[in-house]
């Protein structure tokens, strides 16, 4: 049984959860601590408040210990994919915002880049990697990938824009997979934790 965390400090968990526990193999782990990360084999940040989660791991006790296991873990190998929100924590720089988090994926995001959340808006676009035709993308108050650096593999634009990119065990995408009926993209993620 392969165990993927979902980070639970606030945002889309639970979606994230029931789209993992659809997958043969695979148990969704809600993860708020440092312990409850031990015991994971790969972790999946969600979609939510980059400001209001970023200040738990910096200042909160058990949001310091968390961070440092997951930095610790994600230098060698561990497997992250961030979310709308999980993919602005995971960039090393943030075009708009002069604030970092873990910053260890060599990519720059610029938050809010389509708008309100009244400018949430639904397309389908291939993703290298994926057979089966165009995935759904929800896009929720989302940011763009705005640069990426020579590491960083572009799997999906939408209107010439980056909307999702792998280096080496990252995976950040803009979109939200957790509110579609498809779990491509989960069994794509879960693939990168070694058998």
């Amino acid at each position: 049984m392969v165990r993927i965390g979902v980070l639970a400090l606030q945002g889309g968990v639970a979606e994230h959860a029931d789209m993992l526990a659809r997958i043969p193999g695979v148990e969704p782990v809600w993860v708020r601590t440092a312990g409850d990360l031990e015991s994971t084999d790969a972790l999946i940040i969600p979609g939510g408040e980059s400001t209001a989660v970023g200040t738990i791991l910096a200042h909160d006790r058990r949001g310091q210990a968390l961070r440092e296991l997951l930095l610790s873990r994600i230098q060698k190998g561990f497997p992250v994919w961030g979310t709308c929100m999980g993919a602005i924590l995971l960039a090393r720089n943030i075009r708009n915002d002069h604030r970092r988090h873990l910053a260890v994926m060599d990519i720059e995001v610029h938050r809010n880049a389509y708008g309100s959340q009244l400018d949430s808006f639904t397309v389908s676009e291939p993703i290298e990697g994926l057979e089966g035709g165009p995935f759904p993308m929800i896009f929720i108050r989302a940011p763009v990938i705005s640069d990426v650096g020579a590491g960083v593999q572009v799997l999906a634009r939408h209107g010439g824009q980056i909307v999702a990119c792998r280096q080496q065990n990252l995976l950040a995408s803009t979109f939200h997979p957790e509110l579609t009926e498809d779990d491509r993209f989960h069994r794509y993620f879960v693939s990168f934790v070694k058998k």
